[in-house]
């Protein structure tokens, strides 16, 4: 689609198309150009040298955050506590989104904008109910203690996307598969939600995302290193008013890595995904 609207264009009209995207890809390239030249510069370089330059690369800081620092256990955290967090909240999402699209009973267009609602609020103003409810379920500390509060902001997230997407898929499916003897569970499982993969990649990703990034909860029910997320290792590498840069950026650069390797592996996905979501049938 996108080579035959081009061809549609001018050769002045094809120069300045190709001119905005080069400039769009600038803008976001630059900022991770910087990160990652900051990360291989040593603490005299980034002060005396220009940060745009990498007179002399070195992986110090990568061997001090992976070494010393203990990154790597952060970033198994992260790893556990977003994915667990994303496959239970997307398992309850479905049955939850697939109950308020599908079954007709009292009050379910009030409980889907209710559960809009509950992810509109902000993550500050429910830390201190969230924490008198870990408090009393022991779960303060613990790495099972965070992906149930992250819970609270994913699974809200998640039934509202595909409360959009089933509505997508014509229901005469799944009355097919009723009349062909399967259960409504076994049309939900085997019909509706192969069919809406896409839409369930693209939430999946999203809320893994949203797990991976958070750090004000994460900052509040996490204290002892080792069960430190990324975003809270992130936050301690900085020690009162010392900002050891390097150190920093080669951490942000580590926590990027498996975002952008989740989006590129997925991007056809949720770019069906998020087409299906839009177009109503």
């Amino acid at each position: 689609m996108e080579q035959t609207m081009l061809h549609k264009l001018s050769p002045s009209q094809k120069v300045l198309a190709y001119a905005c995207l080069v400039l769009l890809a600038i803008l976001i390239l630059f900022p991770i150009y910087y990160m990652l030249t900051v990360s291989l510069k040593t603490n005299r370089d980034i002060y005396r040298v220009p940060s745009l330059l990498l007179p002399n690369p070195t992986l110090m800081n990568y061997v001090e955050l992976l070494g010393r620092r203990g990154f790597a256990v952060n970033m198994r955290n992260s790893l556990i506590v977003a994915g667990s967090a994303t496959v239970i909240s997307v398992f309850i999402s479905c049955l939850a989104a697939y109950s308020l699209v599908r079954l007709r009973y009292r009050g379910r267009t009030w409980i889907g904008r209710l559960i809009l609602f509950s992810y509109l609020t902000p993550a500050s103003l429910l830390f201190i109910p969230l924490a008198v409810i870990i408090n009393r379920l022991q779960m303060g500390n613990t790495l099972h203690g965070l992906i149930f509060t992250y819970l609270t902001f994913a699974a809200p997230l998640s039934t509202w996307l595909l409360m959009g997407f089933f509505r997508n898929v014509p229901v005469d499916l799944e009355e097919q598969a009723m009349v062909d003897g399967a259960t409504r569970l076994q049309a939900l499982f085997r019909i509706l939600l192969p069919v809406a993969a896409p839409g369930l990649v693209a939430v999946s990703v999203f809320t893994f995302t949203g797990a991976w990034n958070e750090l004000l909860l994460a900052l509040i029910f996490t204290t002892s290193p080792e069960i430190r997320t990324v975003p809270v290792a992130l936050q301690y590498l900085i020690t009162g008013d010392v900002f050891r840069w390097g150190l920093i950026m080669a951490g942000a650069v580590v926590a990027a890595v498996p975002v952008m390797t989740l989006y590129y592996l997925s991007q056809r996905f949720v770019v069906q995904g998020l087409a299906a979501g839009a177009v109503k049938t």
